[in-house]
């Protein structure tokens, strides 16, 4: 029975016993006043009996400290002397009359889970009966804390709940102080075998096919590879009927996603099927399952994360490509601003599908945990670099989201950036895609769009009026030049009647006058092309009047003075 109360007896070693025996106290030279370091061996369990069934262990075991203890239960358990091993376990929860037999037999079971899903970091194990770790300084100089009755020295998930291996110092009559693994530890190692122990095949097979290739029997290796194999097929036949099932539906948009899906889904059930199947019939051990089984659960979570983006990726290209009008008519701006919306909606929920994936493969890895303390030491440093690091990148994404609620510019839209005529192509997490008149792609950052100013000519409407302007002579008559004008543009199929025919003297100069025409079209194409032609036309007209006695003309005047040979 454990009692929890502390004492302040001091140890050494008791003859006869490979336990500590009492000492006087040691007390360190000077004066310590009120900062006086603790004496080591205060902190520890007080047992009224320590494992009646089996003993006491012999006389030359050392269990002063917490690495001693774990490392003759460990060293023992490797040369199959469990019996040995058992001393290392306080069986002080477990019934009286067990057997040493019994006792060795949990040893065995111990060292199998151990050796099978805990990673041992020698480092973090104290060499002091004290249970401290020595800190040096600068100085070279030894810093002790306080002194631990309890260390952990593993982690193993056991019904959901993350199940602590411990060992604890105790001391039993006169005798000093000691560590064992604790009777909470032990008394979980049935249930805990119970889950990572052998597997079928681990019990079935027989002893000649034993022969052992880097510490571990070879037919191991051969039944994983067999595994993949039959997997992999299982795979394959999965994607195979789903595609044939998926393409028997009637929905079309079923049917256009089948190919899309199938794959990513063989690949996760053969990966699930894999990891199910091994983690059921072979265990592997040591720091090789360790590594092994967290690829595995990479693999496995990863390849779900795919499927699921796939599917919302496909699903959405369905819904833009079947469910949206024609986004290269400019006038229809009601599907310019859904495509705007499922695109970046796609790219949104693909990213938080990742997200979610990567947070989950962290959560299952308990060493993260120190790389987590050690990534809180440097906090400052660290979210400073990240700040700036990210900064770019998160503020893309977050002006992303402003232009899908505030829509500034949509995929399709006419825009102008940096002097540059195009029509937005896509938008993605970070970029917007500008694709010009001649078929370049002017890739914007996202952050640009919302700060910086560009001219959208369909924000609101791709009616668009152009402007055409053309010089001519002073003496031309505009009244008959807008005449034509009418009548050429009402020959037109691309003026849209929207905006009547307008002819205006808008400047002079000291050389001609300058006239603006304008109309109107559907879009900034139309507009466009309309402007060319009538610009061509507007003037053939002028050069044609009196042999193009109206177009802009420099006039130079000559003036004669009479010489004096003349007067004479």
């Amino acid at each position: 029975m454990l009692n929890a109360q502390q004492s302040q007896d001091s140890t050494s070693q008791k003859s006869g016993t490979g336990l500590p025996s009492k000492t006087p106290t040691i007390k360190k030279k000077g004066d310590f006043k009120s900062n006086a370091i603790k004496e080591y061996n205060e902190a520890y369990y007080v047992l009224n009996r320590v494992n009646k069934s089996i003993g006491l262990p012999p006389n030359n075991v050392n269990f002063q400290t917490p690495q001693a203890t774990l490392e003759y239960f460990i060293v023992s358990s490797r040369e199959n002397d469990y019996k040995k091993a058992a001393y290392a376990l306080n069986l002080n929860l477990l019934p009286s009359n067990l057997s040493h037999k019994d006792a060795a037999l949990l040893a065995e079971k111990l060292y199998f889970v151990i050796n099978q899903r805990v990673k041992l970091n020698w480092d973090d194990l104290p060499d002091r009966p004290d249970g401290q770790i020595d800190i040096q300084t600068s100085t070279n100089k030894a810093v002790a804390g306080n002194p631990r009755r309890s260390i952990v020295f593993g982690e193993v998930e056991l019904d959901g709940i993350d199940y602590v291996l411990r060992l604890q110092r105790v001391k039993y009559k006169d005798y000093g102080a000691f560590w064992l693994i604790s009777p909470n530890t032990v008394e979980n190692i049935d249930a805990l075998y119970k889950v990572y122990g052998p597997r079928k095949l681990d019990r079935m097979m027989p002893g000649w096919a034993r022969i052992k290739l880097w510490n571990m029997p070879v037919w191991k290796f051969v039944g994983a590879l067999l595994l993949i194999l039959l997997c992999y097929y299982i795979g394959k036949l999965f994607s195979f009927y789903l595609k044939k099932f998926l393409n028997k539906s009637k929905k079309r948009w079923i049917q256009n996603i089948s190919d899309k899906l199938t794959t990513p889904a063989g690949v996760a059930i053969g990966v699930l099927s894999f990891y199910l199947l091994l983690n059921n019939l072979i265990s592997f051990a040591g720091s090789f399952a360790t590594t092994l089984y967290a690829i595995l659960l990479i693999v496995v979570i990863g390849s779900v994360t795919w499927f699921f983006m796939r599917m919302v990726d496909s699903f959405m290209l369905y819904v833009a490509e079947n469910k949206i009008g024609d986004t290269t008519m400019e006038e229809n701006s009601e599907a310019r601003k859904m495509l705007t919306y499922i695109s970046v909606a796609r790219r949104i929920v693909t990213f938080i599908v990742i997200i979610f994936g990567a947070s989950v493969i962290l959560s299952q890895f308990r060493s993260l945990e120190k790389l987590g303390i050690s990534l809180m030491a440097s906090a400052g440093v660290a979210t400073v670099i990240l700040g700036i690091a990210a900064q770019s990148t998160l503020g893309n994404i977050i002006a992303g989201i402003q232009i899908a609620i505030t829509k500034p510019a949509r995929i399709g839209d006419t825009v102008i950036i940096d002097d540059n005529w195009g029509y937005v192509e896509d938008i993605r997490f970070t970029y917007m895609v500008v694709r010009t008149w001649d078929w370049r792609r002017i890739v914007v950052p996202l952050k640009q769009v919302i700060s910086n100013s560009f001219e959208n000519w369909s924000m609101t409407s791709a009616h668009q009026i152009r402007p055409i302007s053309i010089y001519a002579d002073y003496r031309i008559d505009v009244k008959k030049v807008r005449k034509k004008f009418k009548e050429i543009l009402e020959t037109k199929e691309s003026w849209d009647e929207k905006k009547p025919p307008v002819v205006q003297v808008v400047d002079t100069t000291e050389k001609s006058i300058q006239i603006r025409f304008l109309c109107s079209a559907k879009d900034a194409i139309e507009a466009w092309d309309l402007h060319c032609e009538l610009r061509e036309e507007l003037v053939s007209y002028i050069s044609s009047l009196e042999d193009g006695q109206f177009l802009a003309t420099s006039r130079v005047r000559v003036q004669e003075f009479p010489s004096h040979n003349s007067k004479q």
